[in-house]
């Protein structure tokens, strides 16, 4: 069984044929018939009061009386403001996925620095240290003679995190009793059981049906009837039992957003969804580790008391149909917030948008198979050449699917991929932000970032596109221009990314946040081959921009300037993405931080330098 996360990737992956960038926002799952965007009418308590006792005292969970209400959620009684931590929790369980096993500590989910501890008993895997196999032993002694068994069982790769997440359920479930607070919040998880489909051939009967056999072979078991000690007493009980976890799981991460494995927290799965959310969970990773991990769930926006507590279950990048077939084949409900129910005066969606061909500095609605039709939203033209913008997003379409396909098993030609159809999308008149051109320049991003070249000749490293098409099958040896241009070729693949979700997401929203501060950090690398400049004015802004440089990225001091306007930018927004006040931002704040103070002396010095080369000068003396 393959890793949950990966899975359910795969699975929204198939259903919007656009999934780039596999960062994850690890935001909550939902309660049944959730319009997203509710508010506070009709509201009363929900009973069982001794439940979520987590929760701290400002915040409430109500259910709503109206049958098209949220159904459950979680509430303010008072004013939160934009970057403030609302709550943060560890969550009831959490599993890495297979590729992460041998990097990352399977107790507090902390990276490796080469020092890691391996289990000894199924050398699969490892820890901090000794406190952090303690800690976690109570429940990997049963996990880990499950492996052991699966293992000697030739039954091919061992379980992915869904699995093991799960069995880490049904343990604790048997340790504790059944009617332990901890059991009964599992149980308190929304099932849609009853929305299933009725054919076993379905998608959701045949993944459900694989994680029920699958889980009953990894604890041991030969029959789910052989359950009822883990408090399972029937089938009806199992499916409930994985509706719960495929419903309400998490993607964990890392502080940059990229996806760690899968972990369950009844309390913040109470949290409902918008595709226009007011807050955001996220793992900052700003305390001890025998606390961590912990999952913080922090304000966009301005919350005002009694509203409710909104969060986003899938990209919020991507276009209404695409949102709302996601949540209706994943999460069995229909959003009804602003973002999908918008007012006719609301303005053209920039995720489904095109500038228009006359340049009169409108926009228009990108057309589709069903309705070709389109004018400016300003000199009300129509769109005359609806074919070739179809095919172009068809094709970008085909790109972009091909290309996160072959993203780890062959970069190199996903890289080219997403790098050809860019200025295709462009050419056809699709803004920044537009589907799936965002995207493909998302994960161009990522791409370039990851496999960014070095200066150290015995490494192998993936050439630029411009440099492998001028010189096809030469060694990969990079000169130093040649690494001066994929650094380049990165910077204005960031900056691309950058623009299109400025456009789109919230001030403070973390992909943002991230996304600047992975730009400043490419502006601030040392330039291996800097062109041959005089110093200048100030370069404008790239961001938010509509006009560039002359030469984008600049080089020499004006590059150290923008390093640092971006990176300060990237502060501002992760201290509110992440938690100010004590969370600084989280790790990644905690880091653009020092960055920026780098940055300060080495201006510093520049300017000092120049300064002094300048009253060093000899003075024209008078009258010759």
């Amino acid at each position: 069984m393959s890793d949950f996360s990966k899975l359910k990737q795969k699975r929204m992956a198939k259903d919007t044929r656009s999934l780039a960038n596999r960062r994850v926002e690890p935001d909550v799952q939902p309660t049944s018939n959730n319009p997203g965007g509710g508010g506070d009418k009709s509201m009363f308590p929900l009973p069982n009061s001794d439940l979520y006792s987590s929760l701290p005292s400002s915040l409430h969970v109500r259910a709503s009386k109206e049958a098209n209400g949220n159904g459950r959620g979680i509430h303010t009684s008072s004013y939160r403001k934009p970057g403030e931590v609302l709550f943060s929790i560890r969550p009831h369980v959490a599993a890495l996925s297979n590729d992460h096993l041998e990097g990352y500590c399977s107790n507090c989910f902390g990276p490796g620095s080469g020092s890691l501890r391996r289990c000894t008993a199924c050398k699969i895997v490892h820890y901090c240290d000794s406190a952090c196999q303690s800690a976690d032993w109570s429940l990997h002694k049963q996990e880990c003679a499950a492996v052991q068994r699966w293992s000697s069982s030739n039954l091919g790769t061992i379980p992915g995190d869904a699995i093991r997440c799960l069995g880490r359920i049904l343990w604790r479930r048997q340790k504790r009793e059944r009617e332990s607070i901890w059991a009964r919040e599992i149980d308190a998880m929304e099932s849609h059981r009853t929305s299933l489909s009725k054919d076993p051939n379905s998608r959701d009967s045949q993944v459900y049906t694989q994680l029920a056999h699958a889980i009953v072979r990894f604890i041991g078991l030969n029959s789910p009837q052989e359950l009822a000690e883990y408090g399972v007493d029937s089938a009806a009980d199992l499916v409930d039992l994985v509706s719960r976890f495929t419903t309400n799981t998490f993607t964990i991460s890392t502080p940059t957003l990229t996806s760690l494995g899968a972990c369950v927290s009844p309390l913040i799965a109470l949290i409902n969804h918008s595709c226009d959310p007011n807050a955001v969970v996220v793992f900052p990773r700003v305390s001890s580790k025998d606390q961590e991990p912990l999952m913080h769930v922090i304000a966009l926006k301005p919350i005002e008391p009694n509203q409710e507590i909104l969060t986003a279950y899938v990209d919020t990048t991507l276009p209404r149909d695409v949102r709302q077939k996601m949540l209706r084949e994943t999460y069995h409900f229909t959003c009804r917030c602003q973002l999908c129910t918008p007012p006719p005066e609301c303005p053209l969606d920039l995720r489904e948008a095109m500038f228009c061909a006359k340049k009169c500095g409108g926009m228009c609605l990108v057309p589709t198979e069903a309705n070709s039709l389109t004018r400016c939203t300003k000199c009300k033209s129509p769109v005359k050449d609806t074919d070739a913008v179809l095919d172009a997003i068809r094709v970008g379409q085909e790109a972009l699917d091909k290309a996160e396909a072959l993203q780890f098993s062959n970069p190199q030609k996903s890289i080219q991929l997403t790098t050809k159809l860019i200025p295709i999308l462009t050419s056809a008149g699709l803004v920044p932000a537009s589907h799936p051109l965002l995207a493909l320049c998302r994960l161009n991003t990522s791409l370039l970032i990851t496999h960014l070249p070095s200066m150290d000749p015995s490494t192998e490293e993936i050439r630029s596109p411009e440099i492998q098409d001028a010189s096809p099958g030469v060694s990969q040896t990079l000169t130093p221009k040649e690494v001066q241009q994929a650094l380049d070729d990165a910077i204005r693949a960031a900056t691309r990314s950058g623009t299109g979700l400025s456009h789109l997401l919230v001030e403070g929203h973390p992909v943002r946040g991230i996304a600047f501060a992975e730009l400043g950090k490419l502006l601030s690398v040392d330039e291996p081959a800097p062109a041959d400049v005089e110093p200048g004015p100030p370069q404008p802004q790239p961001l938010g921009m509509h006009i560039k440089p002359p030469v984008y990225p600049p080089s020499g001091p004006q590059r150290l300037k923008l390093a640092y306007e971006m990176l300060v930018r990237a502060r501002n927004e992760l201290m509110i993405g992440f938690g100010g006040g004590k969370n600084e931002g989280g790790e990644v704040g905690r880091n653009v931080r020092q960055l920026v103070v780098d940055l300060e002396k080495e201006l510093n010095v520049w300017k000092t330098g120049v300064r002094n080369v300048i009253q060093d000068q000899p003075r024209p003396v008078s009258g010759k």
